[in-house]
């Protein structure tokens, strides 16, 4: 009997374990506010300030973005040009398309496959896999990706990339929609 009961605790231990580990859902955030709508907030000229961390935390390079954004219906280009600490520069256009419940299906010629996302309440999360040039040579990495409209004109972001489940860091950004 005694042992019966050292195995129920263990099992629900377990269990309240493993639900300590679940990730939010972007429908977590329904309720909050400001709404976000992608199709209003990246519309226009917006600037980003970011940095990439590793997994200690330590900042690996710092970036600036301007983006260029526009949509016709439910089509939208987001093209990014990235400045980075070392003086180097990047181009990303990124196509998305908006569907049905929120969700949205980008493309970028550095993006495998699509990537797919959601906006509910002020959030939105996308997921894809970027081919990033690391030492001379191009790795596959994933994207765990999180935006939260903080009002009409900012927006924060954290990304968490990792390889093969294993998370090698973190890019934080805030954007600033210009006025028009």
């Amino acid at each position: 009997m005694q042992r019966r009961t050292w195995i129920s605790a263990l099992a629900l231990g377990a269990l309240v374990a493993l639900g300590g580990c679940s990730t939010p859902k972007v429908t977590d955030y329904a309720a909050q506010r400001p709404v976000l709508d992608m199709r209003e907030y990246f519309n226009g000229t917006l600037d980003a300030y970011g940095v990439f961390t590793d997994r200690s935390g330590a900042v690996v390079k710092r970036f600036t973005v301007v983006m260029d954004c526009s949509w016709n219906g439910n089509e939208g280009v987001l093209d990014e040009a990235f400045t980075y600490s070392d003086g180097t520069h990047q181009r990303r256009v990124w196509r998305l398309t908006a569907q049905a419940d929120g969700r949205f299906v980008g493309r970028a010629d550095d993006v495998v496959g699509q990537a797919q996302g959601q906006q509910s309440g002020n959030a939105f999360q996308w997921a894809y896999t970027l081919s990033l040039p690391v030492d001379g040579r191009v790795i596959e990495v994933q994207f765990d990706d999180w935006m939260y409209l903080m009002d009409e004109r900012v927006m924060l972001n954290r990304a968490a990339m990792s390889k093969f489940g294993v998370r090698l860091g973190d890019v934080t950004l805030s954007f600033f929609k210009r006025k028009a």
